[in-house]
């Protein structure tokens, strides 16, 4: 973008991130921008890939694609957009440099009619870039019609009329262009070593037809004839980009373009109109709302669709990390539970998704990729799937999912004391199929936990592994969901299955308060097999018995007084997962050995409300929001935080981070916290 026009776009920016709360800021934002300013650039989705698998940037995905596109870097004043971005060719890479680029040329003098970039801007749910040049202003909005379909809507308007040659163009990575190729008007792309292919064409209504072109990594598609601009009114030109992960087999329904902007708005207007209640005491309700917006932005930034080995929808982890284009167990979990307040169906598909893969046995797999081949079964992940269940059942009434879904979270259950209770005392160890150590501590979700340093494992039976100790966390989350297995009987009228569960809630409640809670030191850790001795190192799962409601009032006064204690848990980003007196103590690259994870994080807050400490809830959620680097202005969501300064770190666009944010800032009706203290 041309030097002279920045200031105009950062003034925009300026005024949305600085004063959307106001109406008065919000109109003049508007007046500048040109569309809802409340919520433009909550991120900065401008990039130009430098190689095939640069990451450095965010990039914009939407309605389950595999592929993305980012605004070009500020300076680039060519129409158009980077990419796409083509997640699911190996670990994702960058196929394209640049898309729908715009040539236009006068005809009655032949020249090429110049644009200059007056602004550009990433909103919900779509791209936008305008342009001006001769008596003629330009808009390029790049949105997803659905997963397989990418669309640019190109809106021409001529102070006067005119007559002008139209073409689009494209540019693809270098040593992309040996898979280039055009059936008829269209161009495509293939790919070595992949039955994908990517196709780009231009579509006007009335145009008699298209010419496509070829040149080294360029293409090109132009109108046969001339489009004709009446004075003062708007042409609307399309360009499509259609991936298909397997061309073989996929044949998606043809793009209706006379109504697909109009869907996709109404889409996103439900979407942002969800979260529009966002609040916290303390806290800016326009802050709150904005902070969930971007939380909705970067959940369904990484919604990709049923494909390959993938049967149902669902959310990654994040697309700014190779190593997540798949589903994880425990992620999914809680995506689920935030999904289920805005996006109840994606919801519903990706809990479907992990049970696909449900073994006989009731286990399922830690993750789950396109190439089946690659899914982790060596292991599983915390039991959260039936809170999960319950939460968009509050949040949708969809009692036909519970029904669809209730033997299969039953299993699921059994699966834990079958496998995983290596003393057979009804409190259950993290473990492995395989015996390692590794997958047992994957298993547990807190991969290199200080807590599992000395632990080892003990052999249960064929493929069962278990490690000798108890864990809080584990036995906590059990415990709930016998309680929230018993709520769903009762809402499905299954009475001796409520009473059953409930009779075992309270079986592992007394357990779980005398063998893991330590009387002297105050606080919940994992006990070791056959001995009455505890793992003493105080981490985020010592507090998960108050989340759940399994300890007493006196036990959960003590830990109350451990996680406000400024030396270990009450730090400037609270709720590290490590107390930060610990010498192991590594906020910055110590993975799940002090930084802050915004579900434990989250958790902590719930475990504080949960025993009538309201105040402090909101002190510590307000922090969390507040001190969080970024959070409320452009940065995107991280894998976890510095406790000390809120710097964030690991993966950006992090799915449970956002959907963490979203369910700490829920606002609150009577029967959301009726059911907080019931269960």
């Amino acid at each position: 973008m041309r030097p002279s026009i920045r200031p105009l776009i950062a003034a925009a920016a300026a005024l949305a991130l600085a004063c959307a709360g106001g109406n008065v800021c919000a109109e003049s934002a508007a007046r500048v921008a040109g569309d809802d300013a409340r919520y433009l650039d909550l991120l900065d989705l401008h990039g130009t890939p430098q190689t095939p698998t640069d990451r450095s940037f965010n990039i914009f995905f939407d309605a389950g694609s595999w592929h993305g596109y980012s605004l070009p870097r500020a300076n680039d004043t060519s129409t158009g957009f980077s990419g796409p971005f083509v997640h699911s060719l190996g670990d994702g890479q960058w196929v394209g440099a640049r898309f729908a680029q715009l040539a236009l040329k006068d005809t009655t003098n032949r020249q090429p009619i110049a644009l200059i970039p007056s602004e550009d801007h990433a909103a919900p749910g779509y791209l936008v870039r305008r342009f001006a040049g001769q008596g003629l202003t330009v808009r390029q909005t790049l949105f997803f019609a659905d997963s397989w379909h990418a669309l640019v809507r190109i809106e021409l308007t001529a102070a006067e009329a005119k007559d002008v040659n139209l073409s689009v163009e494209g540019r693809v990575m270098p040593a992309q262009e040996s898979g280039l190729g055009k059936d008829g008007d269209a161009v495509t792309q293939t790919f070595a070593h992949s039955n994908s292919k990517l196709t780009t064409r231009l579509h006007a209504d009335g145009a008699p037809g298209y010419r496509a072109t070829l040149s080294g990594v360029d293409y090109r598609i132009d109108l046969d004839q001339p489009l004709h601009l009446k004075p003062e009114q708007t042409a609307t030109v399309f360009v499509e980009q259609t991936l298909l992960y397997d061309a073989r087999t996929e044949t998606p329904a043809p793009v209706d373009y006379a109504t697909a902007w109009s869907k996709h708005q109404e889409r996103w207007a439900g979407y942002v109109k969800s979260v529009a209640s966002s609040q916290l005491p303390g806290l800016p309700n326009d802050t709150a709302q904005r902070v969930s917006v971007k939380a909705v932005m970067t959940l369904l930034g990484n919604w990709r669709a049923a494909r390959g080995d993938i049967h149902h929808d669902g959310v990654i982890p994040s697309y700014s990390n190779p190593d997540f284009n798949g589903f994880w167990a425990w992620d999914s979990w809680k995506h689920t539970a935030a999904l289920a307040h805005f996006a109840p169906a994606l919801a519903r598909d990706q809990m479907r998704a992990m049970f696909d893969y449900q073994a006989a046995d009731g286990m399922v797999p830690d993750c789950i990729y396109l190439d089946k081949a690659n899914n982790n079964e060596r292991d599983s992940k915390p039991p959260l799937a039936v809170w999960a269940a319950l939460e968009l059942y509050r949040a949708s009434g969809d009692k036909a999912f519970l029904v669809e879904m209730y033997d299969k979270l039953v299993r699921y259950h059994r699966w834990w004391f079958k496998a995983r209770d290596h003393d057979h005392n009804g409190l259950a160890e993290f473990g492995s199929t395989d015996g390692t150590k590794i997958a047992a501590a994957w298993e547990s979700g807190m991969d290199n936990a200080v807590r599992f340093d000395d632990a080892a494992m003990l052999a249960n039976g064929e493929a069962a592994w278990s490690i000798d100790q108890e864990s809080v966390d584990l036995n906590t989350y059990l415990y709930k969901e016998k309680l929230d297995l018993a709520q769903v009987a009762a809402v499905l009228g299954k009475t001796q299955d409520h009473q059953q569960w409930l009779k075992e809630a309270a079986a592992m409640k007394a357990p779980i308060q005398a063998r893991m809670f330590d009387e002297t030191l105050g606080y919940f850790f994992d006990a070791k097999l056959g001995r009455d001795d505890h793992v003493r190192i105080y981490g985020s799962e010592g507090w998960t018995p108050l989340w759940a409601g399994v300890a007493s009032a006196d036990q959960a006064r003590a830990v109350v007084r451990v996680m406000l204690d400024p030396h270990k848990f009450a730090t400037v980003m609270p709720f590290p997962t490590l107390a930060a007196d610990d010498p192991r103590f590594s906020p910055i690259k110590g993975y799940w050995r002090g930084p802050v994870w915004l579900d434990q994080a989250y958790f902590g807050v719930e475990a504080l409300r949960r025993y009538g400490y309201a105040q402090q809830a909101d002190t510590m959620a307000r922090r969390l929001v507040l001190n969080a680097k970024g959070l409320t202005q452009q940065a995107p969501f991280y894998e976890n935080y510095d406790p000390l300064t809120g710097q964030g770190y690991q993966s950006r666009n992090f799915s449970w981070s956002a959907a963490s944010y979203l369910l700490l800032l829920q606002k609150r009706t009577g029967e959301t916290q009726a059911a907080l203290q019931t269960e």
